[in-house]
């Protein structure tokens, strides 16, 4: 009967997680049309545009929650959590594969490719490319930072937790994260 469903629109995400260990199947369907695309996107930046792989981690996101809904702590805000989960597999994926060196490689490649910059050609597509190389030159933990902060538009608190640091710190790095982007793209300040 359509009379007793429960609107799972209207629930918390951590309502949904409190139904999910209860095993009601469209508290995870609602969880996975909230957060599916925000998180293959944060997936595919963070894994260097790799779709497949992008799709898989948000795939095996989605399957630790289906297998152990009950370790999540309804305390804490459902959407931090789970980016702590997220941001941990891309931090093991970055070990495991030693990125450092493929990136290296990477960079190499980007440093062979000149723009030529004039009043004339420079417009936001080539901010946007130039910002990327900038972007692809922080280590894991700033490009973490960078796209919590700017991408995903998370606040300080959110993001203290999810990287496990004090917010202060934080703050901290991202000035200096701020400061060296607006360095680094001064070019494009208007005269």
């Amino acid at each position: 009967m359509t009379l007793f469903r429960k609107n799972y629109e209207e629930k918390t995400d951590e309502e949904l997680m409190s139904l999910l260990v209860r095993s009601e199947q469209p508290a995870f369907d609602e969880l996975y049309r909230r957060y599916s695309k925000p998180l293959l996107n944060f997936f595919f930046r963070m894994l260097n545009y790799e779709r497949e792989k992008a799709e898989d981690f948000l795939h095996d996101l989605f399957l630790k929650i289906i297998e152990k809904p009950e370790n999540f702590d309804n305390s804490q805000r459902f959407s931090t959590w789970f980016y702590t989960l997220a941001a941990n597999m891309v931090k093991n994926e970055y070990r495991y594969l030693q990125v450092r060196s493929e990136y290296k490689q990477f960079l190499e490649i980007g440093q062979n490719e000149t723009i030529e910059f004039n009043d004339e050609n420079i417009d936001k597509q080539q901010f946007e490319y130039q910002l990327q190389i900038e972007i692809n030159k922080f280590d894991a933990e700033t490009r973490m930072l960078f796209n919590l902060r700017f991408v995903e538009e998370m606040n300080i608190k959110e993001i203290a937790e999810i990287m496990k640091c004090p917010e202060g710190t934080i703050k901290s790095r991202l000035f200096y994260l701020s400061r060296h982007l607006s360095k680094k793209l001064s070019i494009f300040k208007p005269g």
